[in-house]
């Protein structure tokens, strides 16, 4: 058979260690002697050191499994080739244990001994047949093998060899009680210690081993338990003992029994020697191993080590098997599957998405339903693999708002329903306000009336109220005054509503935007009226228009700016810093003296403010709405400062008097990250920040932010461009 070339460089250049592998002393006819010595060389790791693997004492040593045997013998520079038996006979040797020696006089020759037991002339002599006892228990074994209890079997061939040890069993005895004990599958694995140590005697003796019995035993000695035990008997260092003892005499084992093995090594964490046999295989028997093999050992691997999934993908690719055609088949989807497995709890997200896309570019090459595709065949062939994919699309929005790609973010979002992978309504929030916040609001459109179509499907949840918030503030924003009416028009199909408080911000943002400030006292008059009760946001944009009409040099504006500051706080709805930089953007327009004392006052109210949440939070209190300065509240404030100074230098008010009032709270203001206070808030907020690094819970944390900014975009817009 002819391999890939990828498959040989893989071969000869991956390190690797085993310490577990049994390995042949004797070469086969096809087998190259530089293979053979490397694949040893590859197999033996010579790193292990007795600190790793620790002390042993004489007692321990009949008890330890094949693997633990291999490592002591491998740490103190002794042969790791050879049976159970051997390994536990090198290591007993090594002990230092002392035994109690017999102290024997030089001087007695034993004549003593010799006078009392002096029989006066009488002679024993038996005349029966020395060869009577042996013959009887190779019948009874014979017999008790025919029967098949194994359990008479052992113990008759025990005790044969303990008492005839100069006269081992023959072929058929051990070919008979070998089998005996292989029945029925080991007998449920009970009979699989047993079965070992038989092949390991007859591998000792020199009696050829039934090929068809060791495959047999090997295989059925694995099951589903830890270490490949069931029900606490058999297991993989047994198998891998009974493999040993195979391949002492070169039996040329079935392609199932290794990849058994195999896959059982990497369930147990053994992925590197699992790797090693597969590679042997190629080199040394010339057995190219299948998709089934290398996806049985895939997804072992992706439970028990991830990181070691990388290996077993390369080394499907340099057996010959192209990614872009594993999603073809039943055996190459699993393969690619565990990678998703792997991918996902390693959180490569690259890593698992590029699976995906692979497998879709594949040919179906097997019986399945029609119009499905292989990705979605991989994403959904079982529940790991579903929990994995959609983690890895969700992980990937993330990902994708968090860098301000909103194309890739939808890109993936779309790949989800391609892949038959059911977004929550978490995920559908975020991408439609990564769009909106994008000012891609037909984007945000579409995606939102998708999902108002599913959920009158009953296949999602109704979208919230907020949602359609959002949208309507990105079409408002956009100036799509029809994608406006269509999504108010959903709003009031799902939520079976005809006005709200979205519908009235829409109305204020518009007429703010013009500069009416006495429409927008109209619209919260109407609210009221309504028994809608404004927010916070229809103040600010209330407040927002204020500014918009200084900017068209009304005088009034600064004065109804205060006044809505005023009448928010009658209606117990507490201001927070965007509406404080609005209100006092209104008051650095006209150059007054009376806009200046006006935010003077807005600026010794912030500040009260300020004190009022630093004391709510010392007492352990949330604060949900912060009204800190930033950097935009004090340049507001040295505007006005600088507006104050023009107002002394015209006369309008006493250099000094001014110095002493009205520029106090504004260099508050400026002085804030100079305080203690400010110290207080900084340190507040890296404790929060480190605490939500830490939690890796499914929050709308960063959405929210996105919702609430586009909330005041309009307000933020009005102050900031009149600024300019």
């Amino acid at each position: 058979m002819r391999f890939p070339i990828a498959l040989i460089l893989l071969l000869a250049t991956t390190p690797t260690n085993s310490a577990f592998l049994p390995q042949s002393s004797v070469g086969t006819q096809c087998r190259s002697p530089l293979i053979s010595r490397h694949v040893a060389a590859e197999i033996v790791d010579e790193s292990v050191s007795v600190e790793e693997v620790g002390q042993v004492e004489l007692k321990e040593v009949g008890r330890m499994p094949y693997r633990q045997l291999r490592r002591h013998c491998m740490a103190r520079g002794l042969e790791i080739t050879g049976t159970t038996a051997t390994l536990r006979k090198r290591l007993r040797n090594m002990c230092e244990e002392e035994e109690a020696e017999c102290v024997i006089d030089p001087d007695d020759d034993g004549s003593d001994q010799d006078e009392i037991f002096d029989m006066g002339g009488i002679e024993y002599v038996d005349e029966g047949d020395p060869d009577f006892e042996y013959n009887q228990l190779i019948s009874e074994i014979m017999e008790k093998s025919e029967l098949g209890h194994w359990k008479s079997v052992t113990r008759k061939l025990k005790k044969l060899k303990k008492q005839h040890a100069n006269a081992p069993p023959s072929e058929e005895v051990y070919t008979a009680s070998l089998r005996a004990c292989c029945q029925k599958r080991l007998h449920g694995a009970r009979a699989a210690e047993p079965t070992r140590k038989i092949m390991e005697d007859m591998a000792d003796d020199g009696i050829p081993i039934p090929a068809d019995l060791a495959n047999y035993a090997i295989q059925n000695c694995l099951g589903l338990g830890p270490d490949g035990t069931h029900q606490d008997f058999g297991g993989i260092d047994c198998a891998l003992a009974m493999m040993g003892a195979a391949q002492t005499q070169n039996i040329q084992l079935e392609e199932e029994t290794y990849k058994r093995v195999a896959v059982n090594l990497a369930k147990a964490g053994e992925v590197v020697e699992s790797l090693t046999l597969m590679k042997k295989m190629v080199v040394e028997l010339s057995l190219a191993p299948t998709l089934a093999m290398i996806g049985d050992v895939a997804k072992a691997t992706a439970e028990r080590d991830p990181e070691q999934v990388m290996n077993v993908l390369a080394f499907a690719k340099a057996a010959g098997f192209e990614l872009e055609q594993l999603g073809a088949t039943e055996e190459g989807r699993a393969v690619l599957g565990a990678g998703v497995i792997a991918a996902e709890k390693l959180t490569n997200v690259a890593l698992g998405l590029r699976l995906l896309t692979a497998a879709g570019k594949a040919e179906i090459e097997d019986e399945v339903e029609e119009g499905v595709s292989p990705d979605q065949l991989v994403a959904t062939s079982n529940p790991a693999t579903l929990r994995a994919s959609l983690s890895l699309h969700k992980l990937g929005i993330r990902t994708a708002i968090e860098d301000g790609s909103w194309q890739l973010a939808v890109k993936i979002f779309g790949l989800m329903f391609a892949r038959s992978l059911k977004p929550s309504a978490a995920v559908w929030r975020n991408v439609v306000t990564c769009c909106a916040k994008a000012e891609k609001s037909r984007k945000a459109t579409s995606l939102l009336l998708d999902w108002v179509k599913l959920s009158e499907q009953d296949e999602m949840k109704k979208p919230p109220l907020s949602v359609f918030n959002t949208v309507v503030n990105a079409c408002e924003i956009c100036n799509e005054q029809e994608l406006t009416l269509m999504v108010l028009d959903a709003m009031k199909k799902t939520h079976e509503t005809e006005g709200n408080i979205i519908t009235f911000n829409i109305a204020l943002k518009r007429l703010a935007k013009q500069g009416m400030p006495r429409a927008c006292e109209g619209i919260i008059i109407g609210m009221l009226q309504n028994q809608v009760e404004p927010s916070v946001v229809s103040y600010t944009t209330a407040i927002a228009g204020c500014v918009a009409a200084a900017h068209k040099k009304d005088p009034t504006a600064p004065a109804y700016a205060y006044e809505w500051m005023k009448r928010m706080r009658s209606r117990q709805v507490q201001p927070n810093i965007i509406t404080y930089n609005t209100a006092l953007a209104a008051c650095v327009e006209d150059g007054k003296l009376e806009s200046t004392k006006l935010g003077s006052t807005i600026a010794e109210e912030l500040m009260a403010d300020v004190a009022k949440q630093l004391d709510a939070s010392a007492d352990g209190e949330e604060t949900r709405d912060p009204v800190y300065p930033d950097k935009y509240t004090k340049s507001l404030a040295r505007k006005l400062m600088k507006q104050l100074r023009q107002n002394w230098r015209d006369g309008d008010i006493d250099m000094e008097e001014a110095k002493a009032t009205v520029r106090v709270p504004l260099l508050k203001v400026v002085d804030f990250d100079k305080s203690e206070e400010f110290v207080k808030i900084k340190e507040a907020a890296e404790t929060t920040a480190a605490k939500s690094r830490k939690k890796k819970t499914d929050d709308l944390e960063a959405t929210a932010r996105d919702e609430v900014e586009l909330e005041y975009k309009t307000a933020n817009t009005l102050h900031r461009s009149a600024e300019v």
